[in-house]
């Protein structure tokens, strides 16, 4: 237990309230007052959850859902809490990239691509993820289709046009795509349908949704509240209203509309990962994690989750593996990802040091090598979700800032819910760096990595390793 507040000590540090204590089936007992604007009620199962995007294609030599489903056990002793699944859907042929083309190209909304499977090995995928107590979110194309989809052929009134009349990609960069027109009623009726088919008839628990902010929010708030009628849905979105992308021309997304009030239980957290990036390059303090934070808070309140990670489909493929933007501090960035505020998100292949960038529009396996950061993920996760202190959006944990002789390559926090906490320091330096504590946390704390017990008094120092990190955990 802590003796009283770092706040007390810190006088201006920041101190910042990270949600939701659950009622019976949804998280909507504060401890903090809510803007009534932010009305999503998420599911009681996400307090505590983390995220794994699965990338079927390239997950194992088969490709397909029925190989992966072999890894679902690994995944559930690992810690993970939601599967994401990449999309599912049959794949353009006209204008294709690469041989296989890209996942997002979706040819059919409501069919599995023969290549990954059949309905039925969906079916099952699902079902036996539900027993061992993990959820399945399907990632949803709402945005654009491919060049030759069945809704070009059937509905080519639904599509948005160019001067001359033609179909036209969303994006100039995105040729394999034509842009949807969510101007047309019956659109949104079928768009609609098609994610409620996937609920009913699959079993999904929601979606990511691909490019969110580019499709009207008036659709995203009434398509889940059309999905909750079916289930308690949690629906992530590709958007982060913090750091929107460089591609939009004015106009094309109003900054006032927050998707996380009525529609989105979480979108990215992208300009995080944008500091986490930056603070392992050296480009900018280990301090400017307080400035974000501090921006965040602001922006939203404690209710609201945002997903922290170091690596996702798009990163890895286009911006680098974490090996080529993080270096040496690949596992210091992945502890502030998985333990600062927000819900963690892990990508196939990190806990096997995914050093490549893979493929995207072509079949480039994951090497597994027996799995080698298995362990340290597993010790990550599972603390995130036993851990009171953890609790996504929890209005009622706090979450405090440490003062650090070098601010510069040293971040360190607590997390504590009453006599709970959990102590975190990462060096990103090449040197080693210690940490001095301002203020003892009562009683035994145990490092998760290493398990070593040590009492917590008022100055005692923590030494840290080059590009290292420790994590002391106290428990009530």
């Amino acid at each position: 237990m802590l003796h009283r507040p770092f706040a007390a000590l810190l006088g201006a540090g920041l101190l910042l309230a990270a949600c939701s204590s659950p009622s019976a089936d949804t998280t909507a007992t504060t401890c903090a007052d809510i803007p009534a604007k932010f009305a999503v009620r998420h599911p009681e199962w996400a307090q505590n959850a983390s995220i794994y995007e699965v990338n079927i294609r390239q997950y194992t030599p088969e490709g397909t859902v029925k190989a992966f489903e072999a890894h679902l056990p690994r995944l559930q002793k690992m810690g993970v809490g939601i599967l994401w699944l990449m999309p599912i859907q049959p794949i353009g042929q006209q204008n294709r990239k690469g041989q296989l083309g890209s996942p997002y190209s979706i040819r059919d909304y409501r069919a599995v691509n023969p290549d990954l499977g059949t309905m039925q090995d969906v079916q099952h995928l699902v079902a036996e993820a539900h027993k061992l107590g993990m959820h399945v979110i399907l990632d949803w194309v709402a945005n654009h289709t491919s060049w030759d989809s069945k809704l070009a052929r059937e509905h080519p009134d639904w599509f948005t046009r160019d001067a001359q009349d033609r179909f036209r990609p969303p994006v100039a960069d995105w040729q394999d795509v034509i842009d949807l027109d969510y101007g047309q009623p019956g659109l949104q009726r079928y768009m609609r349908e098609s994610m409620a088919y996937w609920v009913r008839e699959a079993g999904f628990d929601g979606f990511r949704c691909d490019v969110a902010g580019l499709v009207p929010t008036p659709f995203w708030e009434q398509t889940r509240a059309e999905l909750a009628k079916i289930k308690p849905v949690f629906l992530l979105a590709e958007w982060d209203e913090l750091f929107p992308p460089t591609f939009l021309k004015p106009g094309e997304f109003d900054p006032n509309t927050h998707l996380l009030e009525k529609a989105f239980d979480i979108t990215y957290g992208l300009r995080l990962h944008d500091v986490l990036d930056s603070v392992a390059r050296h480009q900018r303090p280990a301090y400017d994690l307080n400035a974000y934070l501090a921006r965040e808070r602001r922006m939203y309140p404690p209710s609201v989750y945002l997903m922290n990670f170091t690596s996702s489909h798009d990163i890895n493929s286009w911006d680098g593996s974490e090996y080529e933007r993080l270096g040496p501090n690949v596992q210091p960035m992945a502890v502030l990802a998985a333990l600062l505020p927000g819900m963690p998100m892990v990508y196939s292949g990190q806990e096997a040091g995914l050093k490549k960038r893979l493929a995207f529009f072509d079949k480039d396996l994951i090497n597994w090598a027996n799995y080698p950061l298995e362990n340290f993920y597993t010790k990550l996760l599972t603390l995130k979700k036993h851990h009171p202190a953890l609790l996504n959006g929890d209005a009622c944990s706090q979450f405090q800032p440490l003062p650090t002789p070098d601010s510069t390559d040293v971040y360190a926090f607590v997390r504590r819910k009453n006599g709970a906490a959990v102590l975190v320091a990462v060096n990103v330096a090449s040197k080693p760096r210690q940490l001095s504590l301002p203020q003892p946390l009562e009683g035994n704390s145990r490092e998760l990595f290493s398990g070593k017990v040590l009492r917590l008094s008022a100055g005692t120092k923590l030494p840290l390793p080059p590009h290292g990190y420790v994590v002391y955990e106290v428990n009530e």
